[in-house]
């Protein structure tokens, strides 16, 4: 049994909420976040990696999940501008999933865009600084001020100032994007 073993047993089981909660931000549906936390889990422990400790291994695994939503996003948007020269005459229903907004915090992450979507998960609940939030992204520090700008806009104008800026109010990742069908708690 590889030393990786118990680090893996860990995230699996242990730390699989938070991980899950963490992709739900980014996703807004469940299911997919449960995709990519298992597409996380198995790039990261699927290769030979030394991974230290428990801690440094879920590190890696909330990177891993940034950078395989982000590669998704890119891949979906590349689609959609090349599906036009694809379509046929046909009519097609949209086969998008209904989203299950949660909190008022999670329906306003969910109606940013991918890029800005991202950049707020990297910059706010993962604690990077914007220029980490550049590499994992991979664009550049201005582009990254750009979306956290126009992120806290967008949030400041769907959930109101007072929400986002009271001092003595603190929100749990747990709290905003529960895994149980639970409604998200203002904490005081």
């Amino acid at each position: 049994m590889g030393s990786w073993q118990g680090f893996y047993d860990e995230l699996a089981h242990a730390r699989y909420p938070a991980l899950l909660a963490y992709a739900v931000t980014l996703t807004a549906n469940r299911a997919d976040a449960e995709d990519l936390v298992h597409d996380a889990l198995v790039r990261t422990f699927s290769k030979g990696r030394r991974l230290d400790n428990a801690v440094h291994a879920e590190r890696y695994v909330r990177r891993a999940i940034a950078s395989i939503y982000i590669d998704r996003q890119r891949k979906r948007a590349s689609w959609w501008r090349a599906a036009p020269r694809l379509a046929t005459t046909d009519s097609v229903p949209d086969a998008t999933p209904e989203i299950d907004h949660r909190s008022e915090i999670a329906n306003a992450l969910a109606h940013l865009s991918p890029q800005v979507r991202a950049a707020i998960v990297l910059h706010y609940l993962d604690d990077l600084s914007v220029e980490q939030a550049a590499r994992v992204m991979h664009v550049s520090v201005g582009a990254v001020k750009r979306y956290l700008s126009d992120g806290r806009g967008a949030l400041r104008q769907a959930l109101g100032a007072s929400l986002l800026e009271a001092p003595d109010t603190t929100y749990d990742l747990a709290d905003v994007v529960s895994v149980q069908p639970a409604k998200a708690r203002r904490r005081s």
